[in-house]
């Protein structure tokens, strides 16, 4: 996938949420260990150029980090500072950090932080009312200009309300657990969610329902993945209230808007609950679809 960087693999369990770990469970059926941690032979993606020297990530491309790992896994310290600084690098590209560790981001900024970088987007993971209360708070006092939170998989109930008052949260992501052994997703927890982000005016985003969902009492088996995305679409419980926004710069200042990457969609993009947060299809061909199937508009 052309949204990912994952410039170290690997991963310690750290709460809950990480039980069955998706990774872990992946890493089996190739047999591989997910707790062996190790940089990757991506590291330098987002400054990889093309033939004719142009970089491949484009301006203004939404680039998920360490999705087989956590970007502030203390195994990794060794390697963090390289990576902030290609983050820094490409101040024209928006990267998204996620973690299950609030409390140790502190220590580990760049030196050149200075209050935050306008292309980070700072998430947290808050998979059951436990985890919301002890991370959301760090969250709120850490200095990122864009802070979001992912309540993925999501377990438990949670009322989450009185923090996102704060008016510091953006965007609230929540989906249900797959693969091995996966937990249940309850709709009701999930509407709840969604309705006091909209009380608050908080982009919400229902990604998918996990391969257990429970709603109207009844428990639903859904092992495929463009199946649950589909549910949660047609749930309606997501809004965008507003884009956010990003003030991205290249080695020769602002960056146009006009010269900021446009997402390009899939006709069966349409009805994918991520579509909203997603950087769209790179149309490599390398699936089939992009080459067999006229794009949609955005």
């Amino acid at each position: 996938m052309h949204d990912i960087w994952n410039p170290w693999h690997g991963c310690k369990k750290a709460s809950e949420g990480c039980l069955n770990c998706y990774m872990y469970f992946l890493d089996s059926m190739r047999g591989e260990y997910g707790g062996r941690i190790y940089k990757t032979s991506g590291f330098d993606y987002p400054l990889s150029k093309d033939r004719r020297g142009n970089y491949k990530v484009k301006s203004g491309e939404l680039i998920r980090v360490c999705m087989t790992s956590d970007f502030f896994l203390p195994e990794a310290d060794p390697w963090r500072d390289e990576a902030w600084e290609i983050i820094r690098l490409r101040s024209d590209v928006k990267f998204y950090l996620l973690t299950k560790r609030p409390e140790l981001v502190s220590s580990r900024l760049p030196k050149n932080w200075n209050g935050g970088w306008e292309n980070v987007f700072f998430n947290i993971t808050c998979e059951n009312q436990r985890r919301a209360d002890e991370r959301i708070p760090i969250l709120l006092d850490l200095p990122f200009i864009h802070k979001g939170l992912m309540a993925a998989p999501f377990i438990g109930p949670i009322n989450i309300e009185e923090y996102l008052k704060s008016g510091k949260i953006e965007q609230v992501v929540c989906g249900g657990e797959n693969y091995d052994g996966a937990r249940a997703c309850n709709f009701d927890w999930v509407k709840s969610l969604s309705e006091q982000c909209r009380r608050q005016h908080i982009n919400f985003f229902f990604i998918e329902t996990g391969t257990t969902f429970i709603k109207d009492s009844k428990t639903y088996k859904i092992p495929d993945k463009k199946t649950q995305s589909l549910m949660a679409f047609k749930s309606g419980l997501n809004h965008m209230v507003s884009p956010i926004h990003f003030n991205l710069f290249d080695e020769y200042g602002p960056v146009p808007e006009e010269n900021l990457y446009t997402p390009s969609y899939l006709p069966s993009c349409q009805t994918c609950a991520s579509k909203p947060i997603c950087n769209g299809c790179s149309m490599c061909g390398k699936c089939g679809a992009g080459k067999s199937t006229k794009k949609a508009t955005p």
